[in-house]
């Protein structure tokens, strides 16, 4: 094997590798114990990426349990689930957490609406983030790089050449204070922006593009509106490789 076998942990998590290389990596974890650690990192990452994917209410949600609740007799107070008739239907679950948002909603006013629309409208963002994130994450070229940072916290980024996207996890940095956390992509002396977390955020998950140029990722502290180039020192600045 003239790859690097250190270098294949990445790809062994994301099952991206040959079976040989596979076998290879299988017997090189039972002696290295840093490659273990960094599968154990890159798959604890995976699975906090896999919990994005949040299908949407069905679109016809609302208006079926508007329905219900018009020829629902609702429960007296005191009164808990086990007080109904044996034989009754119940609705599963996720039914009855959405029945009761929704009367919630209706109880408010148009805010109430409002709100439901606001959170409807973001489990679909999540859901396209989701997608996004998993077809970055399954792409034959994906290349994963780890690394904590010096300052606290740790970031994972995944890049696909062939989609000319990536995205990053960052997770437990330093209060930003008064400041805010900024992304970029580096090639050279030419750093451009990939985003602007929330002020104060510490942690997020980012999807960018542009990376076939980038040769580094790197994250500066900048005041709350950004800025058009990052302020020095990086808080922290790794290869993408």
């Amino acid at each position: 094997m003239s790859t690097d076998i250190h270098t294949l942990a990445g790809a062994y998590v994301l099952d991206s590798v040959t079976d040989i290389e596979r076998a290879e990596f299988d017997r090189h974890l039972k002696t290295c114990p840093a490659c273990n650690r960094e599968v154990a990192e890159l798959r604890e990452t995976a699975a906090r990426l896999g919990d994005l994917t949040v299908p949407p209410p069905p679109a016809a949600l609302r208006a079926d349990v508007l329905q219900r609740i018009g020829r629902t007799r609702q429960v007296a107070p005191g009164h808990s689930d086990v007080d109904r008739k044996p034989g009754r239907a119940r609705w599963p679950l996720w039914g009855t957490a959405a029945a009761a948002a929704v009367l919630i909603a209706a109880g408010s006013g148009a805010a109430g609406y409002a709100l439901q629309e606001h959170r409807a409208h973001s489990a679909e963002s999540r859901a396209r983030q989701a997608n996004q994130v998993l077809a970055i994450l399954h792409a034959p070229d994906a290349r994963v790089t780890a690394q904590s940072v010096p300052v606290g916290g740790h970031v994972t980024v995944v890049v696909s050449e062939h989609l000319d996207r990536g995205v990053a996890l960052i997770d437990g940095l330093p209060s930003p204070g008064d400041w805010a956390y900024q992304l970029w992509i580096i090639n050279g002396a030419t750093l451009t922006s990939v985003g602007l977390m929330n002020a104060t955020a510490t942690s997020t998950t980012r999807i960018f593009t542009g990376i076939r140029d980038a040769a580094a990722f790197g994250i500066s502290k900048e005041p709350p509106h950004g800025s058009a180039t990052p302020t020095q020192p990086l808080v922290a600045s790794f290869p993408l490789s």
